[in-house]
């Protein structure tokens, strides 16, 4: 098994701290989610999308995966000290797929790193779907659980 947790990646502190990240909802940066296998070697030393270990293409996963939705009420504060953004469900309907995590990426940033890396998820175990849909969840876009939060 490759994936060894979910991680923050390193190079997306960087960039964030550098102002190239920009998660409005309206306006911002263009971020998407791929599915990874678990041969996949992902973590917080990840700088950027990559196609090892990507999901192979069938049904309606397609290659760099899919857009992600920023919630329209975020960013926000959601608390006196904690910032959190929020992701909409994504969902892959009618597919096939066996996945052991995903990472986020910035799909708009080309310079000095095209598609810098965001965030690495862990699914914990493979998940699959048999022509039917594939869906992942966020969770709730609070202090204690959303998916990207700035304490």
């Amino acid at each position: 098994m490759a994936f060894t947790g979910n991680w923050v990646c390193t190079s997306f502190k960087t960039d964030l701290l550098s102002g190239r990240m920009n998660f409005m909802a309206s306006g911002g940066n263009s971020f998407k989610l791929a599915l990874y296998t678990n041969t996949a070697t992902l973590d917080a030393t990840t700088t950027a999308y990559t196609t090892s270990g990507e999901h192979a293409v069938s049904g309606t996963y397609t290659a760099n995966g899919k857009v992600l939705t920023v919630e329209a009420t975020f960013p926000k504060v959601v608390s006196g000290v904690t910032s959190v953004v929020d992701f909409q469900d994504l969902t892959w309907a009618a597919s096939t797929i066996t996945s052991r995590g995903a990472l986020i990426y910035n799909d708009t940033i080309t310079t000095p790193t095209a598609d810098p890396s965001v965030v690495v998820l862990d699914f914990g175990s493979d998940k699959s779907s048999s022509s039917g849909d594939f869906t992942v969840v966020f969770p709730a876009g609070d202090t204690a659980n959303a998916i990207i939060r700035v304490a």
